[in-house]
């Protein structure tokens, strides 16, 4: 990445460490069901991981909620769980009941991993990468991402999403010996897939912990920090100056230790973190993203302006505006464009 690169795009230059006078501003899950071109593109695609792997139809909606809002950053349409796919597990998106997986509940379902990713499993999102790229322009940050190890376990061990993750929290106290040996294949995996995506195109890369809150201290810095740590050093030794955005959701107290071990050159931030902390403990230090709650997005009106202008506060400092999490389906797009409006006056 060129310095003339940098310099044309304001979210890089956040994530240099400068501060914009107008933040730049996306929104997690901007790609979605609240605007009716993407339900078009979805009903077209068929099932979700159709979508996900159709790189004419996912460049689609990537760039959709950047035609219409002007966003200053495009994040690539796909999902943490292609992940688990590439190490070949059997994943599948069902109707109104989310992800299903074959649940890991013991060690001997690890014989049925693969130690390295399927990149040909992967090569659909690259190509996703390279036709978004070709077609934003030059003021527009391309982000990729993927699933932090920690989050994405949690889905393989319990094969669902659950309230509290406990499945994959009890395999950890259990058989720690065993699960660092899935949670390594997911670093492997995931600097392999990270590195593939900067080298497609991407401008930067987001790790989503979205699980990271649930994980008592001592938990937090072996399955959080510690593989977090070592994706960001793994890319940056393939992909030197890389820039690496940390999302890990619900980290609260733990969040300054995140930054300072995980070497991330921006932290997100979900609504519930206080935001006169963020200002005098974290942006000193890194660049934050966030955290604007999605309640209050879907709820529009006076509550939408005073949660804008609170976390304006955070714009003398080098400040991403974005969500505390994904964007609710039933936002209305007038509340987008309030929020828009009011953030760049």
């Amino acid at each position: 990445m060129t310095e003339d690169t940098v310099g044309t795009k304001p979210l890089l230059r956040v994530l240099e460490g400068r501060r914009e006078e107008i933040p730049p501003i996306w929104m997690m899950r901007q790609a979605g069901r609240y605007l009716p071109e993407y339900r078009q593109v979805r009903e077209k695609a068929g099932g979700f991981l159709d979508l996900c792997f159709n790189p004419e139809l996912a460049a689609e909606v990537t760039l959709q909620p950047v035609r219409r809002f002007g966003f200053d950053a495009a994040i690539l349409f796909s999902d943490i769980l292609v992940m688990p796919l590439a190490l070949g597990r059997k994943v599948e998106f069902l109707t109104g009941e989310g992800p299903k997986l074959e649940p890991m509940s013991d060690a001997a379902a690890l014989s049925g991993m693969r130690d390295r990713i399927d990149p040909d499993v992967l090569a659909p999102v690259y190509e996703t990468v390279r036709r978004v790229k070709a077609q934003l322009d030059g003021k527009t940050t391309l982000i990729g991402f993927c699933g932090a190890p920690w989050t994405v376990a949690t889905y393989m061990v319990a094969g669902e999403g659950t309230s509290d993750q406990a499945p994959a929290r009890l395999f950890a106290y259990r058989d720690p010996e065993n699960f660092k040996r899935l949670i390594d294949r997911l670093v492997l995996g995931s600097i392999e897939y990270l590195v593939g995506q900067l080298k497609a195109g991407a401008d930067c890369v987001q790790i989503f912990d979205t699980w990271a809150g649930i994980l008592p201290p001592e938990q937090f810095d072996r399955w959080c920090m510690e593989p977090t740590e070592r994706i960001v050093s793994g890319v940056r030794a393939q992909v030197p100056g890389a820039k690496i955005i940390g999302f890990p959701r619900g980290a609260g107290a733990m969040a300054l230790p995140y930054v300072e071990i995980t070497g991330v050159d921006a932290i997100g931030l979900d609504w519930s973190f206080p935001r006169s902390l963020a200002h005098d403990i974290l942006q000193p230090r890194v660049p934050v993203q966030g955290n604007v709650d999605p309640l209050a997005l879907l709820a529009g009106g006076d509550a939408l302006d005073r949660e804008v202008d609170d976390l304006l506060t955070l714009a003398d400092r080098p400040l991403i505006f974005n969500l505390g999490h994904g964007i609710l389906p039933a936002t209305p797009i007038a509340h987008v464009e309030q929020m828009l409006k009011r953030v760049r006056g």
